[in-house]
């Protein structure tokens, strides 16, 4: 749980931390030590990694501590020396280790030392009931009334790690999040812009189509920034795209795994922590590291969409992304850090014209939560990683422009979809949840935390159509869109029969920070509530055609392994541009990019049921889209009144004429 502190307590010199009910909460506030090891010889590198992995460790062992000590301190005091002095202890032996390993191969870093003092940090906890620590009793889960006490329920809900939820600040963890961590989307004023293009530009796209994670491939891991480290992010994650996701898989690994995208020449891993709902359910992590353990603690929510755009450049041609290249969006320790590297941005489906970045949107009724991560499009030409995971990518500027040295690449773009319904924050999420993503502990589940990582794992043919696609214009791939406004179910698509749509202007531009303030735009004039133009008939002509069922996917069919990993040759983590060649492959099915779910169900033929809305329905891949209804409502049956009524008018002619011979007669 959060620490409630007073906001003044240690002004003075005072070390005695009085507790109390002051509405400030208390966390663990340490130096990131990876903003300064931007160069690290490729030697050290591994030992560097492990060793900042413990750091983080150390701050979440010290969070931890500072939270069983704010719940003894019966007399209201707390020494925060207590906690901090070994803390600083153990780091300053962490960090030498660090300056030996990179001394051994390398130049010497100088003023690390400096970094090893941590501090308490308050912060605004309480807001509009949040301080009830979170729903209790009478809590709604799929229409349901469940108790959610203090730890003793015959099913276990309501339990925190330890068998019993203390009081807290929020969330059912007691370390958020809170009521002011969320905004009514309404609220906000559009600042969403389009990035202009110059002529040029390369106007296409390339979409893959990778599910939902419905299957549930989760750990705590992070292969980019802890490799060989388990629990390296102490938060969970989704998974899509490779099968192989944990810290210790080799590049070797990923490129034989298997992949949940519908185009097997995909097999990029695409991960993001995960959403819960602060409802008391008791999670499969609920005792583990990177989940309960460390506060992150509900219900974990399924996305109902997730697309991956793969987009172009304002001014020019984008260049292949090397195999195997690693980049993060976003700062997982923003809370603490500061928001410089901060870049998720969150909306509501018909609201997409306003994102909120350091905000949890409140959707209206009808219109759902969206998650959206623009990545980096620059690229250095030269690193697949770099010591801190950033210096080697970087996001061009407004005009599209890359820094002096980089090159623009495809710009990935993750949309994530969730049905969740806007939390009761009056009664602190008692009666509506409140939800939140995973964090470090000590980063309270701030939005601004979120955060985003991708490999890129293309088949090397499939990375050349992906290019000369947005090159030229067109949009490719399975899961394409043919634009923003045109319909489609984002949802679907891997069945679909192949297809390349040329682009024009492509519309609302997802850009990057600097080049699109506020997150990815948007088609503003669309809306999640819109009523469908068509109603099927009360009484089909014909007998409906059976409609596929909304149960959860079953599991893809494995590929075969790629031959080789593709991982370069040096020590220095480098490789060559793959120079283009030859004509791509004929593209495989678009399936929509829509700015609100809704909309993609009005559509016809478009599933209405969650299950049937995801990106992949693995095992259906390859098979023709079975339309709903009978045949007046799927336009089938509308073929048929041409012929009837033609035959109608033959007949009664044939009789006219008979008559008039008679009568001539």
């Amino acid at each position: 749980m959060a620490v409630n502190v007073f906001a003044s307590a240690t002004e003075g010199g005072n070390t005695a931390v009085p507790l109390g009910s002051s509405g400030v909460a208390a966390t663990i506030d340490c130096p990131d030590l990876s903003e300064r090891l931007t160069t690290v010889p490729q030697a050290a590198r591994p030992e560097v990694d492990t060793e900042l992995a413990r750091l983080d460790q150390q701050i979440a062992t010290a969070y931890g501590q500072l939270q069983e000590a704010a719940r003894g301190a019966d007399d209201g005091e707390l020494d925060e020396a207590a906690v901090l002095d070994p803390l600083e202890r153990e780091r300053a032996a962490t960090i030498e280790r660090i300056v030996a390993a990179v001394d051994k191969a390398g130049d010497r870093p100088e003023g690390l030392d400096a970094e090893a003092a941590c501090a308490l940090r308050r912060t605004e906890a309480t807001t509009a009931g949040a301080e009830s620590g979170g729903p209790e009793q009478g809590q709604r889960q799929d229409g349901k009334e469940q108790e959610a006490g203090n730890g003793d329920d015959a099913d276990g809900t309501g339990q925190d790690a330890g068998g019993q939820r203390p009081p807290g600040n929020g969330g059912q963890a007691g370390n958020g999040p809170v009521a002011g961590d969320y905004a009514a989307i309404e609220s906000v004023r559009p600042n969403a812009v389009e990035a202009p293009r110059r002529d040029g530009a390369s106007n296409g796209s390339f979409a893959t189509s990778c599910g939902v994670n419905a299957e549930g491939l989760f750990n705590s891991d992070n292969l980019i920034a802890a490799p060989g480290v388990g629990n390296g992010a102490h938060h969970f994650h989704d998974y899509v795209g490779n099968q192989d996701n944990d810290a210790f898989s080799s590049d070797e690994d990923l490129a034989a795994a298997d992949t949940s995208c519908a185009d097997r020449g995909d097999k990029s891993s695409y991960y993001w922590p995960v959403l819960r709902l602060q409802n008391g359910t008791v999670e499969q992590d609920a005792q583990s590291p990177g989940g309960g353990i460390e506060g992150n603690a509900g219900e974990i929510v399924t996305p109902a969409e997730v697309t991956l755009t793969f987009e172009g450049n304002e001014r020019g041609k984008v260049t292949e992304m090397p195999r195997l290249l690693r980049i993060i969006t976003g700062d997982a320790k923003a809370f603490v850090n500061g928001d410089a590297n901060a870049n998720a941005s969150w909306s509501c489906t018909g609201f997409e014209d306003r994102q909120l970045k350091d905000k949890y949107p409140l959707c209206p009724s009808g219109s759902d939560v969206v998650r959206t991560f623009t990545f980096q499009s620059c690229w250095d030409g030269r690193n697949i990683d770099s010591a801190n995971h950033r210096t080697h990518v970087a996001f061009a500027a407004a005009d599209g422009s890359c820094p002096d040295g980089f090159r623009p690449i495809p710009r990935l773009v993750q949309r994530i979809v969730y049905d969740v319904d806007a939390p009761s924050l009056q009664d602190g999420g008692k009666t509506v949840p409140l939800f939140a993503v995973d964090s470090f502990p000590e980063q309270l589940h701030k939005p601004v935390t979120d955060h985003s990582d991708f490999i890129n794992v293309f088949d090397e043919d499939l990375m050349r159509e992906m290019v000369d696609c947005i090159n030229t214009g067109r949009a490719c791939g399975a899961g394409a869109s043919p634009g923003p406004g045109q319909g489609g179910d984002p949802g679907e698509g891997a069945g679909e029969a192949p297809q390349e749509q040329p682009t024009g202007d492509p519309g609302a531009n997802p850009g990057d920070p600097g080049a699109n303030p506020g997150g990815p735009g948007v088609n503003p004039g669309e809306d999640a509530t819109d009523e469908p133009t068509e109603k099927p008939t009360d009484e089909p002509t014909e007998k409906p055609i059976e409609e596929p069922t909304g149960a959860a996917p079953t599991q893809e069919p494995t590929g075969a392994p790629q031959q080789g990993s593709g991982a370069p040759e040096d020590d220095t983590w480098q490789t060559e541009t793959a120079s283009p060649s030859a004509e791509p492959r004929a593209a495989t099915t678009p399936a929509g990019v829509a700015d609100d779910r809704s909309a993609a169900e009005a559509a016809p033929g478009a599933e209405g049921d969650a299950g049937a809305r995801e990106d992949v329905a693995a095992g259906a891949a390859g098979q023709p889209r079975v339309p709903q209804g009978g045949l007046a409502e799927t336009g089938s049956g509308l073929g048929l009144w041409p012929a009837a009524v033609g035959g109608i008018l033959f007949a009664g002619g044939c009789v006219l004429l008979v008559r008039s011979r008679r009568h001539a007669r």
